[in-house]
């Protein structure tokens, strides 16, 4: 019986000739970190500027007449108030409200749609979108194998690259994107943030991507990797998904209201107003630990007078704070902030926690920019 082929970026060679330590992700070969450790690699993020390889996210592309207005059936955000040149982040439901995945639509054009997606579902949404395309004049497809994706993210980032760029990095607004060159190769280039971190996504051509990295590293940019990745996002409280979200969980359990609009149809509306009446069944809550012995993980048990009320989602010591914090569900009432919980560390452990506002931090990342 022969194996599935493991996937690798095109920058595999150059995580290991920089000493990164590979694991499977979803078939993927990437680091998980390198000889300089998580930690390192976090608060390179947090005070100057890292570098991640993010290609193994995948590319989905819309084209035609209905490119916009089946991008906008699609999801819960609003894709046809866009202007070009403008990104949403937005969850993409099911018709039970559960959610699919969670993605970014880059609105390039009234033909041409770009929707990045979860390297974990990318095969799953594109046969969804697939499914759902039939009655729109589109053209749906799978061009994950076209790009690379490198993202540059610290407060130093705008300031240290803007001599290489070919744009005004300066007139990118969060959440919005351009094309351009940087050091003379081409890159559509766009300002997320995942980390909670001002900084820059470089969608290139995958020939491009080793000596893009190469430069960018020899501007300064520390490689990180996706344990620094998960902890960052985890710090501003970004969703990750097949822990704060999956099918068996609604943007409005979440605390995602902000990015469903219900002033226009889309997969899942009718599930959702549905909730909205019913009343929610649990709701993502922030926590921070009150006592030593233990780091709460995906899993772990959390209790209130005794009684098991809910479960972590994601738990981990913020390097950006030294607290021990942790996201999680619990029922939706009578847990406001500074409310004292019990988590269970390990097998008969529980710790005290209270509720705490997210996100945990903030970083240089700007909305208003």
């Amino acid at each position: 019986m022969s194996k599935t082929p493991k996937l690798e970026t095109p920058l595999q060679e150059e995580h290991i000739r920089l000493g990164g330590k590979m694991v499977d992700f979803h078939g993927w070969q990437m680091p998980m970190q390198y000889s300089h450790g998580i930690i390192k690699e976090a608060k390179a993020v947090r005070e100057k500027m890292g570098i991640f390889d993010v290609s193994h996210m995948g590319e989905i592309t819309l084209s035609g007449r209905d490119a916009v207005a089946f991008a906008d059936y699609l999801v819960a955000n609003n894709v046809d108030k866009l202007k070009y040149g403008e990104i949403c982040y937005t969850p993409m439901c099911y018709e039970n409200g559960g959610i699919v995945d969670d993605l970014l639509v880059y609105k390039k054009a009234s033909d041409n749609i770009l929707m990045v997606v979860n390297a974990s579902n990318t095969i799953k949404d594109f046969d969804w979108i697939k499914k759902h395309s039939e009655r729109y004049d589109v053209t749906v497809e799978n061009a994950s194998s076209q790009y690379a994706q490198i993202a540059v993210q610290g407060p130093e980032t705008e300031r240290i690259l803007q001599d290489l760029a070919g744009v005004r990095l300066d007139s990118i607004d969060f959440y919005a994107f351009k094309k351009g060159r940087f050091n003379g190769i081409k890159a559509l280039i766009s300002r997320t943030g995942y980390t909670g971190e001002d900084g820059f996504e470089f969608y290139l051509e995958p020939e491009a991507s080793v000596p893009f990295w190469r430069k960018m590293i020899e501007l300064g940019a520390v490689p990180a990797g996706l344990g620094a990745r998960d902890l960052l996002r985890f710090e501003a409280c970004l969703m990750l998904y097949g822990n704060e979200i999956d099918e068996n969980t609604t943007p409005l359990e979440a605390g995602l209201k902000w990015t469903v609009d219900f002033d226009r149809d889309f997969i899942g509306k009718q599930a959702l107003l549905d909730e909205k009446k019913a009343g929610l069944k649990k709701r993502l809550k922030g926590f921070e630990m009150l006592e030593k012995g233990g780091i709460p993980r995906n899993g772990s048990k959390i209790f209130s007078d005794g009684k098991e009320i809910g479960v972590v989602t994601t738990g981990n010591k913020s390097v950006a704070t030294g607290k021990i914090v942790a996201l999680g569900y619990t029922p939706p009432k009578g847990y406001k902030l500074g409310k004292e919980v019990e988590i269970e560390v390990r097998k008969g452990k529980k710790l005290k926690a209270k509720v705490v506002k997210k996100p945990f931090y903030r970083g240089s990342v700007n909305p208003k920019k």
